[in-house]
This record gives C-alpha cells, sequence and structure tokens, in this order.
C-alpha cells in the first residue's frame, strides 16, 4: 500500500468554491432584502436581493450536483452511516423549530395575556371550518405518505416502474396541497397582523406550507433521478433521506390538524 493511499473508509471532500460562494450570494440576499424593507428606491435595492437569491439557486444546483457525483464513488456504507445520522439530527432539529410555533399557540391560549383576549379563539375572528379544506389536505397527506412508501419499496425491490410513479404521484399530491393551502389563504376571513391567534395560525400553517415546498422539490429531485437510473437497492440514500423528510413534514401537519385548526378553531 502507498503512504499515500488513503487508510480510512470516510470521505474526505475536495476543496470546493461554493461554501464561499453561498456565503457571499447569501449575504447579498440578505443586505438587498433590507435595503428593500427600508429604503425609498425599492426596485433598484430588490434587484440586489434577487441578485443574491440567484446565486443562492446556482450554488444549490451545482453543489448538491456535485454531491450527486460524489456519491455514486465516496458514499460506502461507512459514509451513507453518517449521513443518515445527519439527517436524523437535522429533523431533529426541526422538530424544535415547530415546538416553537405549537408552544406560542399553547402559551396564548391558557395563559391569555394580550391587551382585550378574554377567549380562545379571540372574539371576533371567523376561524376556518377544520372539515372543509384542511380535512381534504390531511387526507392528501396521508395519501400521499402512502404513495411514498410504495416508491420506496419499488426502489428496495428494484423496480423503477413502481418507484417512479410512486414519486410522481407523491410530487403531484405535495403541489395539490400547496394550491389547496393558497386558496385557503387567500379566502381566510382573518389576516397575519389581526391578533395573536392570527399570527401563531400563519407562522405554523405558513412555515408548514414551507416545508410541503422544500419536500415536494426534494422529492422531485429524486423523482429525475429515478428516471435516470440513479438509486440502486442498496445505494438510495437521497430517497431515503426525503422520504424520512416528507414523513415529518405529515407528522407535523396531523398536529396542526388537531391542535390548530380542530381543538384551536372551537
Amino acid at each position: 500500500m502507498s503512504d499515500h493511499a488513503q487508510k480510512h473508509p470516510f470521505h474526505l471532500v475536495d476543496p470546493s468554491p461554493w461554501p464561499l460562494v453561498a456565503a457571499l450570494s447569501a449575504g447579498l440576499f440578505t443586505g438587498g432584502m433590507v435595503m428593500f424593507m427600508h429604503s425609498d428606491r425599492a426596485p433598484t435595492d430588490f434587484w440586489l436581493a434577487a441578485l443574491g437569491l440567484a446565486g443562492i439557486l446556482f450554488v444549490m444546483f451545482r453543489w448538491w450536483s456535485n454531491v450527486i457525483s460524489e456519491s455514486s464513488v465516496y458514499h460506502n456504507k461507512v459514509v451513507q452511516i453518517g449521513l443518515r445520522y445527519g439527517m436524523s439530527l437535522f429533523i431533529a432539529s426541526e422538530v424544535m423549530f415547530f415546538v416553537a410555533f405549537f408552544w406560542a399557540f399553547f402559551h396564548n391560549a391558557f395563559i391569555i395575556f394580550s391587551p382585550g383576549v378574554t377567549e380562545w379563539p379571540p372574539a371576533g375572528v371567523e376561524v376556518l371550518d377544520p372539515w372543509d379544506l384542511p380535512f381534504l389536505n390531511t387526507l392528501i397527506l396521508l395519501l400521499s405518505g402512502c404513495t411514498l412508501t410504495w416508491a420506496h419499496h419499488g426502489c428496495l425491490e428494484g423496480k423503477k416502474k413502481d418507484m417512479v410513479q410512486g414519486l410522481a404521484l407523491t410530487v403531484g399530491l405535495g403541489v395539490i396541497f400547496l394550491g389547496l393551502q393558497a386558496y385557503e389563504y387567500s379566502h381566510a376571513a382573518f389576516g397575519f397582523a389581526d391578533g395573536i391567534y392570527s399570527s401563531t395560525f400563519y407562522m405554523a400553517t405558513g412555515f408548514h406550507g414551507f416545508h410541503v415546498f422544500v419536500g415536494t422539490v426534494f422529492l422531485a429531485v429524486c423523482l429525475v433521478r429515478a428516471i435516470k437510473d440513479g438509486f440502486k437497492p442498496d445505494h438510495h440514500f437521497g430517497l431515503e433521506a426525503a422520504a424520512w423528510y416528507w414523513h415529518f413534514v405529515d407528522v407535523v401537519w396531523l398536529f396542526l390538524f388537531f391542535a390548530v385548526y380542530i381543538w384551536g378553531g372551537e
């Protein structure tokens, strides 16, 4: 064995420009948004933020493309274990992210301290019917979990057709969910700034909708990779990570449906 040969199973990534470019793009986007919101020259500052956002999207595409290319060569069993730990910790951090919103909702429901608020939901707030669009969206997400499980089992069994069809259905259901939630928001009788109930409602459900969007994009990329034979029964962590994320999003929605729409809407 050569003295320069790798003597461990871990993947040491090559030098990359993407972390630096990502940081610069994020700073440009953040600075542009601050200027956009606090300046009379809004159009000019908006394009500054748009340039930063374009840089972020470019880095995402290039960096993740590199990761996909590296996965076929360097992501052995040991590396995959580390990736699973990383994804598990990321989802744990996302759990705590939503705990903050549930905490705010229940804190204000049980310990009313806002001026003029003596009941929950506050008097005058016309809450949404949980058995209308929210219930339909619940069924859609539960069904998407089934189609994603079908796709995952298709991958494990080497059935490309089942994997592709399951992923396509899951992506489609995710898009439908987002469309219905946008319709629900546009027809709600209260706005974000109409009180503590409205603010906590939109923060919790809105960030969940953002997670559905991220998960849908994640699964759409997996769909493209599946069509191009990018997954194998023993080498498909990208699909597995997307499935974990999507099932997490499903579970969060169930808590939102029962806590915010049903219990919080009574």
